[in-house]
């Protein structure tokens, strides 16, 4: 079974169109957890809305309030909550195609040596289509999204680092590295994010070498100093 976690913070529109993508989806053997991180928008009521649908495809939906800890605790919350022997951490603000949690499982559990897969995505209209695993340049560029399909067995004692505000997801995989896990890549683009969300700062890589004074570069080579340290990269 897969569980699919999803953090919530002021997404009650969003969410929908998510949680629609996941009613389609081809594959029925999952369960949804929600964390509501402290939202004071309509979320309760969206969910409601929702459980029915859920309840008539005999798929468990689970839903937590907390206070706004952030998304990495949230996350936590519902990995703590979750029984799947694989996890999607889910963000609210994508789309997934009808075939995403087939495709990927398939792939998974074909690739013994593989403890998560992720694919290529959209993000509005733009195509991220990431590289091929390469532990050196998952070292030098968080080039794997958050919403990879992982194996339970594989994932870090540790959870979601909460202390880290950017690059939460290239933490979680440089951690699994570190713990020698590897991922692999399914180049089929298999979900879209909906722009202005939690990659509405991206920028082209030229911008961080010629724009270091724009407040998101700023913000992106403070966070970057944190990983290497982290890490140890440098």
């Amino acid at each position: 079974m897969i569980s699919i976690i999803i953090p919530v913070y002021n997404q009650a529109k969003k969410i929908k169109t998510c949680l629609k993508s996941i009613l389609e989806q081809t594959l029925n053997d999952f369960e949804v957890i929600i964390v509501n991180d402290g939202s004071t928008d309509e979320i309760k009521k969206t969910i409601a809305e929702f459980t029915p649908y859920f309840k008539n495809k005999n798929i468990t939906l689970k839903y937590f309030n907390q206070e706004n800890e952030g998304a990495p605790s949230a996350r936590n919350k519902g990995f703590k909550e979750s029984k799947g022997e694989y996890l999607l951490f889910c963000d609210a603000d994508t789309v997934l195609n009808n075939n995403f949690l087939e495709k990927t499982r398939n792939f998974l559990e074909a690739s013994l040596e593989a403890s998560y897969v992720y694919t290529s995505f959209y993000w509005g209209k733009k195509l991220f289509s990431s590289y091929d695993f390469d532990s050196e340049k998952l070292k030098k560029n968080p080039y794997i999204h958050t919403m990879a399909l992982i194996r339970r067995s594989d994932f870090p004692i540790s959870g979601w680092d909460e202390s880290i505000k950017k690059f939460q997801d290239w933490d979680l995989f440089l951690t699994m590295l570190e713990e020698k896990h590897i991922g692999i890549r399914l180049s089929e683009p298999l979900f879209k994010v909906f722009t202005g969300g939690t990659m509405s700062d991206w920028l082209p890589t030229i911008a961080y070498k010629i724009f270091p004074f724009l407040p998101s570069v700023k913000k992106y080579n403070r966070a970057m100093k944190i990983i290497e340290s982290k890490h140890k990269l440098n």
